[in-house]
């Protein structure tokens, strides 16, 4: 096995938080690379290929979002935004503008290494969805002849519910906003139309045989979007029980 570190940079103006975070990874195994600014991040990438970043929201000059937004221009390097406790928004908004995932403050040194793991090994698995056949416990998409069987049963799906559950099963594990999901399954002239995707979703989990309360293949984070659910996902964390209540997310 190799003893190779992975390397990850954590980008925050708080000094503070900076040396708490880099020891926390430190700890867990990870090399850690540190950057105060958004501008000091940016730099950084000339010289030092991080394999993930962790990315502070609240930053003077140049916040977490833009930041982001100019990485994605030249790297796919995984992204996990920092914010604060019960900022949906910001949340949101992060993953729309292309960050992978995100942590919520305040987080233990074992949460933080949990969530970098965990979406390491799910950039590292999604080469599968590259391939022909999408497969999770009863469910098979065919991508190229475009059939979908649960339970060896093929489901007559409409063109919008195949690109839909297409898309989500291309993206397995990774959270995606009502607003992303609009814009790649309808159009950009169908975002901020949240009932559309909940109809679509609804019928979708129906002819899935997919209990909206606890769902085994589209799973709801409350307030946020929707997933593909993988072996790496904790159920726990994506509870249909609480997002059926939440306006946009059912």
């Amino acid at each position: 096995m190799s003893s190779r570190k992975v390397t990850v940079m954590v980008v925050d103006d708080d000094v503070r938080i900076l040396r708490m975070m880099k020891r926390m990874l430190e700890l867990e195994g990870f090399q850690v690379l540190i950057a105060n600014s958004g501008d000091a991040a940016l730099r950084a990438f000339e010289k030092d290929t991080p394999e993930l970043v962790l990315l502070d929201i609240m930053m003077p000059d140049m916040d977490g979002y833009a930041v982001c937004q100019r990485i994605r221009e030249f790297s796919q390097v995984p992204i996990i935004m920092v914010t604060a406790r019960g900022d949906d928004r910001a949340k949101v908004e992060g993953l729309d503008i292309g960050a992978d995932d995100y942590v919520t403050k305040p987080f233990s040194a074992s949460e933080l290494a949990a969530r970098v793991r965990a979406l390491l090994r799910r950039i590292t698995n999604q080469s599968v969805t590259l391939q022909p056949v999408f497969h999770y416990k009863a469910l098979v998409v065919d991508f190229s002849s475009r059939r979908v069987l649960v339970n060896n049963f093929e489901l007559k799906l409409t063109s919008t519910e195949y690109k839909l559950l297409s898309y989500l099963c291309r993206n397995v594990g990774r959270v995606l906003t009502p607003d992303q999901l609009l814009y790649n399954v309808w159009g950009e002239e169908y975002i901020g139309t949240p009932h559309l995707l909940q109809v679509n979703i609804a019928r979708l989990r129906k002819k899935l045989g997919d209990d909206a309360r606890k769902p085994d293949y589209i799973l709801t984070r409350p307030g946020i979007g929707y997933i593909m659910s993988t072996d790496l996902i904790d159920p726990n964390v994506y509870d249909g029980q609480n997002a059926s209540a939440l306006t946009g997310y059912r």
